[in-house]
């Protein structure tokens, strides 16, 4: 068993839950994050992953799924967060994260700190990439009775689908752009938010990641069911939540590798 699972024994699993962002998705996020890596983060990171790991690996912690080694991973992709908390509610979940259970609170916490007294578990690192990324995705802090929307049915452009997949997949490929004009997307239209994004505590982000989880739902309730009208509303909110995970996982490994 990798040296990861022996910290991070988790019991349970989902297998319920898609992946985050998708494929594209996180390779997106990580590219940004790349691009604002210090020279010095750089270079360890080439060395443990190969040059644009970061890159390349991001997907890796869905693509593992189906690994019988890695069978027990599945619970760190999201965090069960019901209607109606308040600040303090997921403040008080960020800092004593295993109250609900060993979610993503809990294992991102769990391998930041792997990292900080053993800087080359590949592992590690590459769950902590990923798993940043799915703080992100509203629906991976989605309400646990619908499974973060894998139990809301809805349709897109004609195919049948489901909420959760809408914001893994559907509404970041409705923009049909591939992943390097993705990259320069973001860095063009939202970089002047860096700074701010950066002083931003990681409770502070989840915060405003379950706000949009709230829209997303009250959309639901709002039964407006044109793809059109429900890309306008979210996508600007999509982006700006890649971008912020972009920044938030540079500065971390910027932290943990220099």
């Amino acid at each position: 068993m990798k040296k990861l699972f022996a910290v991070l024994l988790l019991s349970g699993m989902c297998a319920g839950y898609l992946h985050a962002w998708g494929a594209l998705g996180h390779r997106i996020i990580a590219e940004v994050a790349y691009n604002q890596l210090t020279k010095k983060a750089r270079k360890q990171l080439d060395a443990l992953l190969g040059k644009r790991g970061v890159i390349y690996y991001a997907p890796w912690a869905d693509e593992i799924k189906s690994d019988t080694i890695y069978s027990k991973s599945h619970v760190h992709h999201y965090q069960n967060l019901k209607a109606g908390l308040k600040a303090e509610d997921i403040e008080y979940l960020w800092l004593n994260n295993k109250t609900e259970g060993e979610y993503a609170f809990y294992a991102i916490d769990s391998l930041v700190n792997v990292l900080k007294t053993d800087k080359n578990n590949v592992d590690a690192l590459k769950f902590t990439i990923h798993i940043l990324a799915d703080l992100f995705q509203p629906m991976h802090l989605g309400h646990p009775d619908d499974k973060g929307g894998n139990r809301v049915q809805m349709r897109w452009f004609g195919h049948g689908t489901n909420l959760h997949s809408v914001w893994d997949r559907w509404l970041l490929d409705y923009a049909q752009l591939s992943q390097t004009e993705y990259v320069r997307l973001l860095e063009d239209k939202y970089s002047w938010q860096m700074k701010e994004i950066q002083k931003r505590s990681m409770v502070e982000c989840l915060c405003r990641t379950y706000e949009l989880q709230n829209a997303v739902y009250d959309w639901q309730e709002k039964g407006d069911n044109s793809n059109y009208h429900y890309a306008y509303r979210f996508r600007a909110d999509m982006e700006q939540n890649m971008y912020a995970a972009s920044v938030k996982l540079a500065q971390l490994l910027n932290e943990i590798y220099k």
